[in-house]
């Protein structure tokens, strides 16, 4: 799988994806990232990617020229130039884990990372679907691409360490179950115990505790 993230700031990636699962599924292979500058693709001598907007208003609005023209290169860098291409914004369908097992299938992702006030409404043409993380408003679309990255690259087959981990977590069914709650050693920590019943070894007792114990969001 690749996944590219269109950006004016790629820095702010290095951490996320130099660590923990994301850098374990480069170092398998099993993931591809290409952090894009914008910047790169940015109007005359002074790179610019941005303009007021027409009709008046506060902030600055990221041109069409250099998105559109960043999403190109982006595509033309995969064979066939089959790229599913996603806006990061708050105007977007809300993320789900359905949505991210959905993204998890394909072979190439175009993620675009919105700053300022918003973009030139004309992007939207180039681009398959608009993702929003929640009802709040952000400085930029890096962090939610980093939750987007974070939530579909843990479900690529390699990178948890058990074949059923991800199968086995909150929502992965569809539903708005959250998982039971975990314990482990100490049996006891300053006078609270773990569930006998988990202690117990009788499977299928455990089972229904979990069942029991697991809530809805």
């Amino acid at each position: 799988m690749k996944i590219q993230v269109i950006t004016l700031f790629p820095e702010m990636f290095e951490g996320v994806l130099g660590s923990s699962m994301l850098w374990k599924a480069q170092d398998k292979k099993l993931v591809e990232y290409k952090l894009i500058n914008l910047r790169d693709f940015g109007l005359g001598p002074r790179k610019i990617v941005d303009d007021t907007p027409y009709g008046g208003g506060d902030g600055m609005l990221l041109k069409p020229e250099p998105l559109v023209a960043a999403i190109e290169a982006a595509k033309s860098s995969v064979v066939g130039n089959k790229s599913s291409v996603i806006l990061m914004t708050p105007r977007g369908k809300k993320y789900t884990q359905a949505k991210a097992r959905e993204f998890a299938k394909l072979e190439n992702l175009i993620l675009i990372c919105g700053r300022y006030e918003g973009y030139d409404e004309r992007i939207t043409k180039f681009v398959d679907e608009q993702i929003s993380i929640g009802d709040y408003v952000l400085t930029g679309g890096e962090l939610p691409a980093m939750i987007l990255l974070d939530s579909v690259t843990r479900l690529v087959p390699g990178v948890l360490g058990g074949d059923t981990s991800a199968e086995k977590e909150s929502f992965s069914d569809g539903s708005s179950i959250l998982e039971h709650p975990h314990y482990t050693r100490p049996e006891v920590f300053r006078g609270m115990k773990v569930p006998g019943v988990l202690l117990s070894g009788n499977h299928a007792a455990i089972e229904t505790w979990r069942k029991q114990n697991s809530k809805k969001s």
